[in-house]
């Protein structure tokens, strides 16, 4: 991927074989994955997920309720799994059950009420030790879209006409070892965002294909957040088909590329993506930690749209839901706030506002809570009490209050750069980062991230690169011609008269305050590098050909992609002046908050 990859990360990037499921080789079948980047390789035997997944759906009960002012139905045990309640299945008391307005527990005997209005989406948050059925896609089915007349005429369909509130609406939940576990593992996969055919192919052999090889993430799921498609709603059902993939329940957010634009009224404008994937915004628990998923993607309500306007925030009808969901949730549970624009940023830190920033964090205030969103195609780790200029008259001089992760896009930079042998680009995103998927590893409240790119088993967390002075006028010089700029001739050597102004760069890409990175040079003794970014009060992003990281420029100004001009997580140490002419190595360990180390080598060369 890199042009200056060491050995290892090289021969991971290049020898990756394809891998399908059965479910790949049937969307193969029916050219839902066409493109030539969908090439088929035996079937892989079906995992326990595939062969014992809850399948099934909300029991809805048709005939119209003589009240239609009030929606009720049961919250019960499906011992059979049938999705019917039946003799010897009780209903489960104190399940949280909402109409995305109000939120209230039923009672002993597995019973709601909630007040009903014409466009609603009534869902059930899933207790722990119980998990909600899939469809045959993998979907969670929690939930029951009520829109009488249907939505209004749109591009992409929108919600069929429902009819009179129907007499109940009954969630069935199956006993579930993997949701009662302490220990679960949340895969998290930021802006999917395929655009055509070809593009999903790519998603299909990237983030998927490695999601389908997994088997850790049946309790929690996986959790995509935002940017589905490109704009393309269209494009959905094929989304469900790369779902069928997985081994655990898939559930969605919206995001400013979801949308129903032609319906931005503020009642219609996510109707598509309610009828394929449910709720804009929703909770459930596995283990010991509450998720709860929001939509913060608002537009004014115009017409025509305009694509760009968006802004971020919940909307006082979502934000009084979330807290009454905080509320509920016991002390000694964690609660993940997942979310498709970050709620705090680094990249765009001068310019970047959320409004209700402060209601929301008042909610959250003196709990356990990680936040995690996608949007912008890069990775950040913003740590408790991290700070920049302008930050204080939101967080004040105690920083933020809680930990902040974007995870890298599957897209990366939205597909682009080289196409690999293996059916998908480099796509290296604008802070250096690959595409791939955060995966939140979670045990009892304990909650720590963990990045897996795109083709790789895990291993891979940091690239490596020399930052000389001739690399940064190669910069300065093709910053604004990427994708055209030509291949430096050997980007890992550095003349001996500009040893004292060359860096060796880590990019160290979940790293974060408290992340720490030694280098060794030619066996030595280790030394500390110094991270870019100081992440205090009087911090502004530091941003230029010195601040980057070349590994990643240096790919994308050849190849194409994004600019990579600064980064939260780069740590340099400037080489020693006396190194000799010749061969030498560098290895470099790097340490992130939770004490896991990653260690790799680059060669480079000094030269007359």
């Amino acid at each position: 991927m890199h042009l200056s990859m060491s050995t290892r990360q090289r021969s991971t990037w290049l020898s990756r074989p394809l891998r399908l499921t059965a479910g790949a080789l049937a969307l193969l079948a029916t050219g839902a994955l066409a493109g030539p980047a969908a090439t088929a390789s035996p079937a892989q035997p079906e995992s326990d997920w595939a062969a014992t997944a809850y399948r099934g759906g909300v029991d809805v009960v048709k005939s119209a309720d003589a009240d239609q002012q009030t929606l009720d139905g049961t919250a019960f045990d499906d011992k059979n799994k049938n999705s019917k309640q039946e003799s010897g299945e009780p209903g489960l008391p104190g399940v949280k059950v909402s109409n995305g307005r109000d939120i209230v527990a039923t009672d002993g005997q597995g019973r709601y009420e909630l007040p009903a209005f014409d466009n609603m989406t009534v869902f059930v948050t899933q207790p722990r030790g119980y998990q909600v059925p899939v469809d045959e896609h993998n979907v969670a089915q929690f939930f029951y879209n009520h829109l009488p007349e249907g939505s209004p005429e749109l591009k992409f369909g929108g919600l069929e006409p429902t009819g009179a509130l129907p007499d109940k609406v009954n969630f069935p939940l199956a006993q579930s070892q993997l949701t009662q576990s302490p220990e679960q593992h949340c895969a998290v996969g930021a802006d999917v965002q395929t655009y055509d055919q070809e593009e999903v192919g790519f998603a299909q052999n990237g983030a998927f294909a490695d999601l389908a090889a997994r088997t850790d993430y049946a309790g929690c799921g996986a959790l995509f957040i935002g940017d589905i498609v490109g704009d393309d709603l269209s494009l959905y059902p094929q989304t469900r088909e790369l779902t069928s993939m997985l081994n655990g329940p898939a559930r969605f957010l919206p995001g400013n590329h979801d949308l129903d634009f032609d319906a931005l009224d503020g009642e219609h404008e996510f109707d598509s993506y309610r009828a394929q994937f449910g709720p804009e915004y929703y909770s459930y628990d596995a283990g010991k930690t509450h998720v709860v998923a929001l939509s913060n993607i608002t537009y004014p309500t115009q017409i025509p749209a305009k694509k760009g306007s968006y802004a971020y925030g919940l909307g006082e009808r979502q934000l009084e839901w979330l807290r009454q969901d905080v509320a509920s949730v016991p002390k000694d549970r964690a609660i993940v706030i997942a979310s498709h624009a970050p709620l705090t940023e680094f990249y765009y830190s001068n310019t970047y506002s959320h409004a209700q920033i402060q209601e929301i964090y008042e909610i959250l205030e003196g709990r356990e809570v990680v936040s995690v969103a996608g949007h912008t195609h890069m990775s950040e780790n913003l740590r408790k009490g991290d700070l920049m200029a302008g930050w204080t008259d939101t967080f004040g001089e105690a920083g933020l209050p809680f930990t902040h992760l974007t995870a890298p896009a599957v897209s990366g930079q939205w597909y682009n750069g080289r196409v690999l042998e293996e059916g998908f680009p480099t796509a290296i995103q604008r802070d250096g980062t690959p595409p791939g998927v955060l995966t939140l590893d979670i045990k009892n409240t304990r909650i720590s991230e963990r990045f897996t790119a795109t083709g790789d088993d895990g291993s891979d967390q940091m690239a490596l690169g020399i930052n000389s002075p001739a690399y940064r006028a190669w910069f300065d010089e093709y910053k604004n011609q990427r994708g055209k700029a030509p291949a430096p001739e050997n980007p890992n050597a550095v003349a001996k008269g500009e040893l004292g102004g060359t860096w060796l760069t880590t990019n160290f890409w979940m790293g974060a305050t408290g992340s720490t990175v030694q280098v060794s040079i030619d066996g030595g003794a280790a030394t500390e590098a110094t991270r870019t970014q100081s992440m205090t009060a009087d911090d502004v992003p530091r941003i230029g050909a010195e601040y980057t990281d070349p590994s990643a420029t240096l790919e994308q100004l050849v190849h194409g992609g994004g600019l990579h001009d600064r980064t939260s997580h780069l740590w340099r140490l400037q080489l020693p002046a006396d190194l000799a002419v010749g061969e030498h190595t560098a290895t470099v360990t790097a340490t992130d908050v939770h004490g896991r180390e990653s260690t790799e080598t680059l060669t480079f060369e000094v030269i007359e």
